[in-house]
């Protein structure tokens, strides 16, 4: 397993890098004032809303909301996990990615094996061209050589040992030919013989990439009958069939503007998409789709539509996808399903039926919500309380998987019109003691009112002055006293984590700091959104020196604040009668209170 990338590294990284040049090779930006603009490339609009700032280092998207700094963008863009995005940064700028210690750094560990692939791959490729039989069988299929080349499909002879013969001369390399699953070891070697043989023998061969065109491994397809119709290398260090995606490196170099993707079953299923100008396809590799499959699909997409053979197999598939698809189903996410006519796959559909036809079915594809429903439905009688009741007790395990949200309410809401019960009456039943099934994961068994709250920033007052003064000064948290940390850690208000990390963060960093280190490191945590929202934001501050005071201020304030908000809860907690005095003091600590609380820290950017 490679090792983990040095947060250093990615602040040096984020620090060096011009977000300007890397966005502007992409999309052409225009000079707007101190910053750049364009029409975003995440959504269709006619008048700019995508604006990129050269000095704090992020772009953002008025219109769609996307936002981000320069890896932000090439993971969207690029459709690249945030590995491959250091990686293509790094290697933009000419630094070398590292590794921490513990574990070996990918190049060292398993650029041998890739090399391994990409050479036997090739040696496919020629057998293919030096194949009529083979090459016979892909034109009648209906593949272009153009598509063919693209897809570097080949051809494994039909022979036991000549992948081992051409690959295998040393001890070395025969370990990386086991390693990629190339070669199988003989149970009982016979005498005379090698102790492995190939895996592959007279098999169209389909190679299996990374996003990035790494080679991961092989799919083979069967000339004639023979079983397995279908063969993919097995699991190995590079290659795990839950994780990865037949086609997605050829998304991206389709360079078109994705907004969905098309998940189908087989190999020859997307290759014939792609050729018909589909070119969102993508295939899970003989398995069923998994969690880790759609946590990397809605990375790049918000819309998902599985396509499924209309025969029993197909639906039984299908229902298998929603089912996983559940928890990650939420508001802004799109899942639907489309069943093709039964007998028909995407691969003999679109070539009969050409490009436009296909997609206007994909346009028809039912929403999940429709399938959810449709499919209980087709195993109950709806007409009666029996039936209803039974549909209901099906639905509940299922609604139990969603996680809470808008989406999940609405089901509901479907859910209660199809069986006349009124919404707010059946998600009483369904959250009644004991109506939901347990359930696996630690949250789950944890009451609802008993989970923590994801952590909050305040919308406005001295907490949020502090963090838009560390987000845009971030060296003011240097000349924040040691004294006046101390009074802080002792605070306990909403958003005061938050600061006090930031200011830890920052105080311990030996070089420079920006806005956009601030924000990638902040990335993948639940405050992130916000921190976007006040990084963007202009503050009435112009230099260092006035930030680290205004910051002292708002720190001091803070410490000051919460003693009178000690004392307010002491005079008005107290039992009997208040004296003139302590009357008098209450109103003076609450109009200070309300005074600090309006205090104006910003204007609109």
């Amino acid at each position: 397993m490679a090792g983990r990338i040095p947060q250093q590294f990615i602040d040096e990284l984020i620090a060096r890098a011009d977000i300007v040049e890397v966005i502007n090779a992409r999309v052409p930006l225009k000079k707007a004032g101190r910053e750049f603009r364009a029409c975003c490339p995440f959504h269709d609009e006619k008048t700019p809303s995508f604006w990129v700032s050269p000095t704090k280092q992020f772009f953002h998207c008025f219109g769609c909301g996307a936002h981000g700094t320069a890896l932000g963008f090439l993971m969207q863009y690029e459709q690249l996990p945030f590995p491959e995005a250091v990686e293509e940064l790094a290697g933009r700028l000419g630094m070398e990615v590292p590794h921490e210690a513990g574990t070996t750094p990918l190049p060292a560990q398993h650029e041998a094996l890739h090399e391994m692939l990409a050479r036997v791959a090739g040696f496919y490729e020629e057998s293919l061209r030096s194949s009529e039989r083979a090459s016979a069988y892909l034109r009648g299929r209906g593949l272009d050589a153009a598509t063919i080349e693209r897809f570097r499909i080949g051809y494994a002879p039909d022979a036991w040992n000549e992948v081992l013969r051409r690959f295998g001369a040393t001890e070395a390399s025969c370990q990386h030919l086991l390693d990629t699953g190339l070669i199988v070891a003989r149970d009982t070697p016979r005498p005379g013989s090698e102790a492995w043989y190939d895996r592959f023998r007279d098999r169209v061969m389909f190679p299996i990439r990374d996003p990035r065109g790494r080679m991961l491994g092989f799919g083979g397809r069967i000339l004639d009958r023979g079983e397995p119709k279908y063969l993919n290398s097995p699991e190995t260090e590079l290659f795990h069939k839950g994780r990865e995606l037949y086609g997605l490196h050829e998304v991206r170099l389709s360079r078109i503007k994705l907004e969905r993707l098309l998940v189908v079953e087989g190999y020859m299923d997307v290759v014939r998409l792609h050729q018909a100008g589909i070119q969102y396809a993508v295939a899970t590799l003989g398995t069923a789709t998994t969690p880790e499959h759609l946590r990397q699909v809605f990375k790049l997409v918000s819309e998902v539509v599985f396509a499924f053979d209309g025969d029993r197999a197909g639906r039984a598939a299908a229902w298998r996808a929603l089912q996983n698809v559940l928890p990650e189903a939420r508001a802004g996410r799109e899942v639907r399903f489309l069943f093709l006519p039964d007998g028909e796959d995407p691969d003999s559909l679109v070539g009969r039926e050409g490009r436009a036809a296909f997609e206007q079915r994909i346009a028809q594809a039912m929403p999940l919500s429709e399938y959810f429903l449709a499919h209980l439905a087709e195993t109950v009688d709806l007409s009666h309380a029996d039936g209803q009741a039974r549909y209901i007790a099906l639905a509940r395990p299922l609604l139990a998987r969603l996680a809470p949200g808008v989406y999940r309410e609405l089901l509901i809401e479907r859910l209660a019109e199809k069986v006349g019960l009124h919404s707010e009456r059946l998600r009483q039943l369904l959250e009644e003691p004991g109506s939901a099934p347990a359930r696996s994961d630690h949250a789950a068994s944890v009451p609802r009112s008993a989970r923590p709250a994801a952590p909050r920033i305040g919308r406005g007052g001295l907490i949020t002055q502090a963090i838009q003064t560390l987000l845009h000064f971030p060296t003011a948290a240097r000349a924040v006293p040691e004294s006046l940390l101390a009074q802080l850690a002792g605070l306990d208000q909403p958003g005061l984590p938050v600061l006090r990390e930031l200011l830890g963060e920052l105080r311990s960093q030996t070089g420079s700091s920006s806005t956009a280190a601030i924000l990638e490191r902040w990335r993948e945590r639940p405050e992130s959104a916000r921190l976007y929202e006040l990084a963007r934001v202009e503050i009435l501050i112009e230099d260092e020196q006035d930030a680290a005071h205004e910051l002292i201020q708002a720190l001091q304030r803070m410490t000051g604040l919460d003693l009178q908000q000690q004392r307010l809860a002491e005079l008005t907690g107290k039992q009997g009668d208040l004296t003139a005095e302590e009357k008098l003091e209450i109103q003076s600590l609450m109009s200070a209170l309300r005074t600090s609380k309006g205090r104006p820290i910003s204007k609109s950017s």
